[in-house]
C-alpha cells in the first residue's frame, strides 16, 4: 500500500491530539502508522513553542516563517520516509493550521506561497469546536495559556478555519463539540473510506 497522510486540524483545545492519537491506536490493528505533530520536538519546533509560550516575542511574520522551515524539516526527515515505506502518517497540526492562524495578521498570498511546495495531505479532518468549549478543555489539561488562546482570537481563527476549509480536496468537516468517542467513530469511518 502506498503511504498516505492525514492531517488534523482546529482551533487549540479541539481536540487534535485526542482524536490523533485514537486514530492511531485503531489502524495499528492493521496498518503501520506514524504519529506526528507540528510544531515538532526538533530545534525550529522549540523556538515556535518558546514564542506561544510567550517566552520570547516575535512578528507574525516570523513566526509563521519558523513554521514553514519546521515543516520542511518535518517532511524531509519524518513524513516522506514514514511514506515511502507504505507508513500512514497522521499529523496532528499541518499546512491547514498555518494557514488559519497565519491569517491572523498576514495576507493568505503569503501563506500558501511558503506552504506551496509541502507534499499536500491525502485527507484532512477539521474539527469544528467552539472556542469557549476550547478554553474549558484547555483548563483542564494545564495551566497556562498560550499565545493564541483567548476566546476573541480563538473566534476569529476558528472562522479563518472555516474560510480556508476547501483549500485542500478531501477536507471533511466534523463537529468537534460534541464526546470524543463518537467524534472518533466518525474520523474512523472518512479515514477507513479513504484507505
Amino acid at each position: 500500500m502506498r503511504g498516505k497522510l492525514i492531517a488534523i486540524e482546529g482551533i487549540d483545545g479541539a481536540g487534535l491530539t485526542t482524536q490523533a492519537v485514537l486514530l492511531r491506536n485503531h489502524l495499528m490493528q492493521k496498518y503501520k502508522v506514524v504519529l506526528t505533530k507540528e510544531p515538532t520536538d526538533g530545534l525550529i519546533g522549540g523556538i515556535i513553542k518558546s514564542c506561544l509560550r510567550r517566552e520570547w516575542k516575535t512578528d507574525n511574520q516570523t513566526l509563521q516563517t519558523l513554521f514553514a522551515a519546521d515543516r520542511s524539516h518535518h517532511i524531509a526527515t519524518e513524513i516522506e520516509p514514514a511514506m515511502k515505506e507504505g507508513k500512514i502518517v497522521i499529523s496532528d497540526r499541518y499546512i491547514l493550521s498555518a494557514i488559519a492562524y497565519g491569517m491572523f495578521g498576514l495576507p493568505m498570498s503569503f501563506l500558501t506561497q511558503i506552504n506551496s511546495t509541502f507534499r499536500k495531505p491525502d485527507v484532512t479532518i477539521l474539527l469544528d469546536t467552539q472556542p469557549a468549549v476550547c478554553l474549558e478543555r484547555i483548563k483542564k489539561s494545564r495551566h497556562h495559556l498560550e499565545l493564541f488562546e483567548d476566546e476573541q482570537k480563538m473566534a476569529a481563527i476558528r472562522k479563518n478555519f472555516l474560510a480556508v476549509k476547501n483549500y485542500f480536496p478531501e477536507t471533511y468537516l466534523i463537529d468537534g463539540n460534541s464526546h470524543f468517542e463518537g467524534i472518533h467513530k466518525e474520523i474512523r469511518k472518512i479515514v477507513m473510506k479513504s484507505l
